[in-house]
């Protein structure tokens, strides 16, 4: 096995050396000190996981973990930081992350994390175990929404896209080349597609209450 870890910190690099070569007699651990380091190292070395904090200098752990979503790079992240907030644990874990833990218990996890994102599955540290409901409830409307959006036209698509930015029916038109009143179709159409009632608003009222999940939906 080969493993990553990148921190600014050399101390805590060096504490989490030793847990980790404890465990793990034969592994070849590979130290970085600053994000860029750590995708260089990502790139040429190739190491099964790559452990992460998310403050650091040049990248900080989470670009360093898109950059590996959005090259498809071979290596699976785990971050280790002292940020707690369900926030930051949503942008590592939509940004390809497959661990994410607190260092102030990194001696007791770390080991079942790495064992657990190895066997192709994701862990979230024990002391952040209420945001799974909440991350797979969102995972199950992301993919209800899918569903949906496969559906649509492209011109749905863009009229959908146009109102969720304040666009009004007039000004659609203007930039799809379209009739004012084809838009007013369009946007009928979306409304029945989507389950909406007949309301003026409706639709309106549909997308704040899923602009988020739009926003995070690569379909859309």
């Amino acid at each position: 096995m080969k493993l990553l870890i990148a921190d600014d910190h050399p101390i805590f690099r060096k504490g989490l050396k030793d847990l980790l070569q404890g465990h793990f007699k034969d592994a070849r651990i590979i130290e970085c000190e600053n994000g860029k380091e750590a995708i260089d190292n990502i790139k040429t070395e190739k190491p099964d996981i790559s452990i992460l904090d998310i403050n650091m200098p040049e990248f900080n752990g989470i670009e360093v973990s898109n950059i590996v979503l959005n090259e498809n790079l071979s290596t699976k992240v785990i971050i280790l930081t002292m940020y707690k907030d369900k926030e930051m644990v949503r942008k590592a874990m939509n940004s390809g992350a497959c661990g994410y833990l607190i260092k102030d218990f990194a001696v007791n996890e770390i080991i079942d994390c790495i064992k657990k994102v190895s066997e192709d599955g994701k862990y979230i540290g024990r002391e952040l175990q209420a945001y799974y409901s909440d991350f797979d409830e969102e995972d199950k409307k992301k993919r209800e929404l899918k569903q949906i959006l496969k559906k649509f036209s492209q011109t749905e698509f863009k009229t959908l896209k146009l109102v969720s930015q304040n666009k009004s029916s007039k000004e659609i038109a203007e930039l799809l080349f379209l009739s004012e009143k084809t838009v007013e179709n369009y946007r009928s159409k979306i409304c029945q597609k989507l389950g909406l009632p007949p309301r003026n608003n409706s639709l309106l009222i549909w997308i704040s209450e899923n602009k988020e999940l739009l926003s995070s939906t690569s379909e859309f």
